[in-house]
């Protein structure tokens, strides 16, 4: 049996039929691509080296940014990478707004679940659950 994966001769390569105009269109997006997101990797690192946690109001705009910018990233590496940017904008959104739709109603349930939590460790509520 031979396996067809291999490329023994130069076929496949004939078959792509690519011009050299097409190949800088494709070298010019994957240089896009990854200055993109090497900018927006960038822009969180230092977010995070600069911004202290002491400041609360600071903070929190922090990690929404954050969450923000994550969200930018991984929208972008599914258009770019798995083609979805390819597609019609009806497909496209099909895909991608249930996606983010989740994402958000994650943080929702863990924001709202982690404070319960919180609320639940205060010393005023210890206090009531032993007295009865």
């Amino acid at each position: 049996m031979e396996r067809d994966d291999l490329i023994v001769n130069d076929q496949y390569a004939l078959d792509a039929h690519h011009s050299e105009e097409d190949g800088v269109k494709i070298r010019k997006k994957i240089v896009f691509v990854t200055l993109l997101l090497t900018a927006i990797t960038f822009v969180e690192v230092m977010m995070g080296v600069f911004i202290k946690r002491a400041d609360t109001i600071g903070w929190e705009m922090t990690k929404w940014a954050f969450i923000l910018l994550t969200m930018v990233k991984a929208g972008y590496i599914v258009m770019t990478f798995m083609h979805l940017g390819d597609e019609r904008k009806n497909l496209r959104n099909f895909i991608i707004i249930p996606y983010f739709i989740f994402i958000l109603y994650l943080i929702f349930i863990g924001l709202t679940e982690g404070n319960s939590v919180l609320d639940l460790r205060t010393p005023d509520t210890v206090i009531e659950q032993v007295a009865e």
